[in-house]
């Protein structure tokens, strides 16, 4: 199965640029060497500060539309939110919970370990 991906880039003047594809490192590789878009060819280098998969074109192109929709505190915005959840999902990889067995179910605690 082929997944789209949504995609941010923030050019070398800090403006956004918001696309899709199937190849992700590909397209920016392309875009670095201003072979992919007329926008970010005149603002070298891009990187990437957002991205998104999804599992068929139109949603991505639905969501590709409704972001280009946005104004650039918005878009802003998601891209913090994005990250925030990123670190808070690599944050609870990190962790593992367990059961300490007691005397009996009732004294059972739950523990946290943070590695």
């Amino acid at each position: 199965m082929i997944f789209w991906t949504l995609y941010i880039l923030q050019c070398a003047d800090n403006s956004l640029y918001t696309g899709i594809t199937t190849d992700l490192n590909r397209r920016i590789k392309r875009h670095n060497s201003g072979k992919a878009s007329k926008f970010t060819r005149s603002r070298l280098p891009v990187k990437l500060v957002y991205m998104n998969t999804f599992r068929d074109e139109s949603s991505a192109r639905r969501e590709e539309a409704l972001i280009k929709k946005l104004t650039r505190s918005e878009k802003l915005e998601i891209i913090k939110q994005k990250s925030a959840k990123a670190l808070l999902k690599a944050d609870r990889a990190n962790r593992r919970t367990f059961r300490s067995k007691g005397p009996d179910k009732k004294t059972c605690q739950k523990k946290t370990i943070v590695i």
